[in-house]
């Protein structure tokens, strides 16, 4: 990706079939729906994109808005986490995954809405997680990105690589964003990526002390 993700614009398609609401500039799909819904005390929770809105897109967006703050942050943190690697290799990988796993879902899961696919690339997608995409793509916006920069699929997300783009110009290495990422591997899903990262650099750092001896 080596420009600014580019929004579809506003018209309709050449077939004449009707243009969503939301992008001719009008009340979402999701908006209509929750207003002809039938009325009740009972409001079922996590299912409504206005719901999502208020409580998991407020923190994302402070996250890709403070994206270089974080990047300083997490270079501390992987420093940090790498000097525990005796300790981590003492008691065992395998058996402080368990704890670590734990901290790591809620942390991330607070400030990044993250899925635990266990690859990690926030450094390099302006802290904005590509599996928060219900398309979960992880190299570029896809081609149903609304004129207002929110989500093809639903209406009132912003685009998370419209933010992913926003979040990377702030950040010193933000150029990373242009790397192309590899396939989820799905066997890591709700795994530890902390610990996966520390465990390859350990490794990386322990050959290039090979290799210098």
């Amino acid at each position: 990706m080596a420009e600014k993700p580019a929004s579809t614009t506003a018209s309709g398609p050449a077939d004449g079939t009707a243009t969503p609401p939301s992008a001719s500039g009008g009340v979402t799909q999701a908006t209509i729906v929750k207003k002809t819904a039938p009325k009740s005390d009972y409001k079922p929770s996590n299912v409504s994109p206005q719901r999502r809105v208020q409580r998991s897109y407020t923190v994302r967006l402070w996250s890709v808005r403070h994206s270089r703050f974080l990047e300083w942050f997490y270079a501390r943190f992987a420093d940090a986490f790498l000097a525990l690697h005796p300790l981590w290799k003492a008691i065992g990988y395998g058996r402080v995954e368990g704890p670590v796993k734990f901290v790591e879902k809620r942390v991330k899961g607070f400030m990044f809405d993250c899925r635990m696919c266990g690859q990690c690339v926030l450094s390099s997608t302006g802290m904005s997680c590509p599996m928060n995409c219900p398309k979960q793509l992880r190299n570029g916006p896809c081609g149903g990105v609304r004129a207002n920069g929110n989500c093809e699929v639903e209406p009132d997300m912003p685009c998370v690589w419209v933010k992913a783009w926003e979040g990377s110009r702030n950040m010193r290495h933000g150029d990373a964003i242009l790397a192309v990422q590899k396939p989820v591997d799905q066997s890591l899903r709700e795994t530890s990526a902390w610990l996966r990262v520390t465990a390859l650099a350990a490794a990386e750092r322990e050959k290039a002390r090979t290799e210098a001896a």
